[in-house]
């Protein structure tokens, strides 16, 4: 397939990496946007043909942002993978009909499967939905941590997926991204809280804007009084992760813990800041 360029956004990747290149071969283009690794993961790129881009990682929305606007890719349609994901053939195909035929479109939302444990956790992941290719020029990320992808213009969506392995190195990898993730995640809600940002209980259902929408949402959410428990809730019982078995309960509770995480480094930065 040549008219779709590849990025790949990496950092201590080497053993993840060849998987994801190997799902990735059919493209003609392919970029791998490191973030001063210290393992063999620029080496298994370069051994793989990948054009491979350095930077110093600051956070994930202008880490991202700036790859879009200066790797120099070849082709306007990209797909965007992290290393830990592959590309079933099915999504080749699908991808492949897609930029044959775009229309008005300017993204493509592609359905994840999460495994854990050797099991795909079918009920239980929260968001089963991501934007993983898009035309160059239309998209850009914003938020410290958990970037919101924002497009210009309509976005089609496929039942076709790709497979991602967040467990692949191991619980304590997990734990340690996680223990990052959370602490940029409090930064981001303080930060919020403290510019007051607006919140509208109308707009979180009514707004017309789906960017808009979501941040209310999750404002919102960020609000709920004990919210490790409604994320258990959510995602056990309403979502019916009891039905991915172990995986599924295991997987419930690890959320829940990095909700907790997120809200008690909220209330360790408020206390600290008014002091």
């Amino acid at each position: 397939m040549n008219n779709i360029s590849i990025l790949i956004l990496t950092k201590n990747e080497q053993q993840d990496l060849p998987g994801c290149l190997e799902s990735l071969s059919w493209s003609d283009d392919i970029h791998v946007f490191d973030s001063m690794s210290t393992d063999d993961t620029v080496s298994i790129a370069e051994k793989f043909g990948a054009k491979v881009t350095q930077r110093e990682f600051d956070s994930e929305s202008v880490h991202k942002n700036w790859g879009l606007k200066n790797i120099p890719f070849k082709h306007e349609w990209i797909y965007h993978s992290d290393a830990d994901e592959r590309v079933t053939p099915e999504l080749v195909q699908a991808l492949q009909e897609f930029v044959d035929n775009p229309g008005n479109y300017k993204a493509l939302r592609i359905q994840r499967r999460d495994y854990l444990m050797g099991k795909w956790l079918r009920h239980v992941t929260p968001s089963p939905f991501n934007i993983r290719l898009f035309k160059l020029g239309h998209i850009r990320y914003e938020r410290l941590t958990n970037p919101v992808t924002i497009i210009e213009g309509a976005i089609a969506e496929t039942e076709r997926h790709f497979d991602h392995y967040p467990f692949s190195k191991g619980i304590t990898h997990w734990f340690d991204k996680h223990n990052r993730y959370s602490t940029s995640e409090a930064s981001q809600i303080v930060a919020n809280r403290q510019s007051r940002a607006p919140f509208s209980i109308g707009a979180v259902l009514f707004a017309k804007d789906a960017n808009e929408r979501r941040f209310n949402q999750k404002e919102l959410y960020y609000r709920l009084p004990a919210r490790p428990l409604v994320m258990f809730m959510l995602l056990y019982f309403i979502k019916r992760g009891f039905l991915d078995g172990a995986a599924g309960l295991t997987f419930v509770i690890l959320r829940s813990i990095y909700e907790y995480m997120i809200v008690l480094k909220v209330d360790e930065l408020e206390r600290a800041g008014k002091h």
